[in-house]
């Protein structure tokens, strides 16, 4: 059994009888000397749904869950489901709007590498790619002779995304994400 500090983003936990996904992991060190560290991890429940937030110190022993993951692709939108489909046997697992909120703003049509958690038989959660590929729908208007290490300006994505890019990308640019800081990468 792992202890706190080897439990990664996405991992399927037992504590208290329940069994959480984790979406997040915060670390904090207290200080003074021989402070071990403190992980926080904001989780949801898979039988409920409900935010759930553990504390546990660095050397606690965790139980982990058996879980899989299957790729997946964006299928289409139902109301307030969003319909995700199996790439291998073509099954199709329906996601709440409200549980997959902040994974949306970097989904799209053309979003490759995702793949949706399966634990006891039941759909958990989402995972997306480190990176994705989007396009820039409304930024100001590009600066000729602006050098990478420029300034920056606010773009718009059409899934309503907002991030930092150099000035002198244009709208309609092709753009790479970076998912986990919400940042600007690259050109595509």
């Amino acid at each position: 059994m792992p202890r706190a500090s080897e439990i990664k983003k996405g991992f399927a936990i037992e504590s208290n009888g329940k069994t959480l996904l984790v979406k997040d992991i915060e670390v904090t060190t207290p200080g003074g000397r021989g402070g071990t560290k403190i992980y926080k991890m904001r989780c949801t429940d898979i039988a409920t749904g409900a935010r759930v937030d553990e504390r546990l110190k660095a050397d606690e022993v965790i139980n982990t869950v058996e879980m899989f993951k299957r790729q997946s692709t964006f299928s289409y939108v139902d109301g307030e489901e969003y319909i995700f489909m199996d790439n291998e046997d073509y099954t199709q697992y329906t996601f709440n709007k409200a549980d997959i909120e902040d994974d949306l703003l970097f989904i799209n049509e053309d979003t490759q590498g995702m793949h949706v958690v399966i634990v006891d038989d039941k759909v958990a959660g989402l995972e997306l790619p480190s990176t994705v590929e989007m396009v820039i729908e409304e930024t100001d208007p590009s600066i000729k002779g602006a050098s990478a290490s420029a300034r920056t300006k606010p773009a718009r994505f059409a899934t309503g995304l907002t991030i930092q890019v150099p000035e002198y990308i244009a709208t309609g640019d092709r753009v790479i994400i970076n998912i986990a800081e919400r940042k600007y990468t690259s050109r595509a």
